[in-house]
């Protein structure tokens, strides 16, 4: 029993034990496989296969954004609120599973309906996987820092999570349109979406299984071992800078990336005319797996608030490269711009988790209170408003634009589907970038931060070691 402890202790500083890493990868493989499925589709499918109007869908995806971000500080005191002998973050992946995948299922399930019950369904069922979606994904942020105290090796996990995440999204980005055509024939979208579907939630729904049975949460202090009561959770937050500029970047990073992943379709289809293209295109999401496999790496060499900016300005070039194949209707120039723009969006997707944990690290730091759970759902709550007017946003400029589901676009149609394809999206990476200039967790105060972490922690071990005896 005595070498079982001392072995988990070890862990706790080093590195952990590769089932468990791949495992933690698994997780947002899953979820990837899934969302991006959502994110990158139902937009689409909502518009061009159910028929439901832009103007609709886009009314839709910000009233469910904005109630789904409510419920990210609600899940948040959840976590901070539970405690079982898993842990607090681990059983939400258990117990939220089966929901999900149910889910997922009904947001490409087409009853058929007059149009108003179509929409009434559309809303319940897209906030339903959007609420779930957040009781199965904020575990896996709020878990990190409760798996190792160990910096780098958060970074590592961080960068593996990024990996599967990013093949997980690239992988059902590029199947998914074949295999709607395999399932449903060349007549029948809506057979091939739904059974699309039902394979997307087979695989979370095993995946979240083996995920559940190898995560641990090892980093116990005196308040993860108690459920932390509301007033204390938010205490983390006072002054909590780093949090503040993570969760900025959240809403504005994420609005811009929405509104570009859910139009990809209608750029290639309308735009530049090359539908068959899509697959393509997201196939070179890809890309950023050799970014995220090289963080780690550049990290330990220029840090990670040099890494982020580096990350945010590749994909600004690969933004305004697209912008120039959107103006002169170049192919050639649009993929190129694609892949140096999921080269940058690497660097940044692989950090965000850490620099979260770092988050909740400061705040127990500054301010004596340890808060996984709401810590990390509030950046889960800007993420999502962020995607939420993402989704306004381009469902307000298609309404502007006149944008007919499958009739030959007007110019101004065209335009609207290509400013939401490059204008937002390079927007909200410059101000990504600016806001990332004034993150101030330098790499001495983070040495400090953590010396005086692992005395106390050490410190309240020892007393409740010499209290049990």
């Amino acid at each position: 029993m005595d070498n079982h402890i001392n072995a988990q202790d070890n862990y706790i500083t080093g590195k952990l034990p590769w089932r468990e890493r791949l495992s933690y990868g698994a997780s947002d493989f899953a979820c990837s496989f899934t969302f991006s499925l959502i994110g990158t589709y139902l937009m689409y499918f909502y518009t061009d296969v159910f028929g439901i109007s832009a103007a609709a869908v886009g009314t839709l995806m910000l009233v469910a954004r904005v109630i789904d971000a409510l419920d990210g500080p609600f899940w948040g005191i959840m976590i901070d609120h539970t405690h079982t002998k898993w842990g607090r973050s681990r059983p939400f992946l258990l117990w939220f599973n089966a929901p999900f995948t149910i889910f997922t299922i009904l947001c490409f399930t087409t009853p058929n309906l007059p149009m108003t019950w179509k929409i009434v369904w559309a809303y319940v069922t897209y906030i339903g996987i959007d609420v779930l979606y957040s009781a199965v994904n904020i575990p896996l942020t709020s878990i990190l820092p409760s798996m190792t105290a160990d910096p780098d090796e958060r970074v590592v996990l961080s960068t593996i999570r990024s990996l599967f995440s990013n093949f997980g999204g690239t992988l059902i980005s590029v199947i998914a349109l074949p295999l709607v055509g395999l399932f449903g024939g060349a007549n029948n979208p809506r057979r091939g979406f739904f059974w699309l579907a039902v394979l997307a939630a087979l695989v979370f729904f095993v995946i979240y299984l083996f995920v559940f049975a190898n995560l641990r949460e090892r980093v116990q202090t005196r308040q993860s071992q108690k459920p932390l009561p509301i007033k204390t959770s938010l205490k983390a937050l006072k002054r909590n800078w780093p949090w503040l500029i993570v969760i900025g970047l959240n809403f504005v990073y994420w609005l811009g990336m929405q509104t570009k992943g859910q139009v990809t379709i209608y750029f290639f289809k309308y735009n530049l005319q090359e539908p068959g293209l899509v697959s393509l295109a997201l196939f070179f999401n890809a890309v950023g797996l050799v970014s995220v496999f090289l963080t780690p790496y550049v990290v330990t060499k220029i840090g990670k608030k040099r890494t982020l900016l580096g990350g945010l300005l590749i994909s600004i070039v690969g933004q305004l490269i697209l912008g120039l194949g959107a103006w002169t209707l170049s192919t050639v120039t649009v993929i190129l711009g694609t892949i140096v723009g999921n080269f940058g969006n690497g660097f940044v997707g692989a950090l965000i988790a850490v620099l979260l944990a770092d988050a909740v690290d400061y705040g127990e730091w500054k301010n004596n209170v340890r808060a996984e759970g709401i810590v990390t759902s509030a950046s889960s709550f800007t993420a999502k408003f962020g995607m939420g007017l993402g989704g306004a946003i381009t469902g307000l400029l298609l309404s502007i634009g006149h944008y007919v589901p499958n009739k030959t676009q007007t110019a101004a149609s065209l335009f609207s589907i290509e400013a939401n394809y490059v204008w937002v999206p390079l927007l909200a990476l410059v101000l990504s970038f600016i806001l990332i200039l004034f993150y101030q967790l330098t790499p001495n105060k983070e040495r400090i931060m953590r010396q005086e972490l692992n005395a106390k922690h050490q410190k309240e071990a020892a007393e409740d070691a010499a209290f049990s005896n």
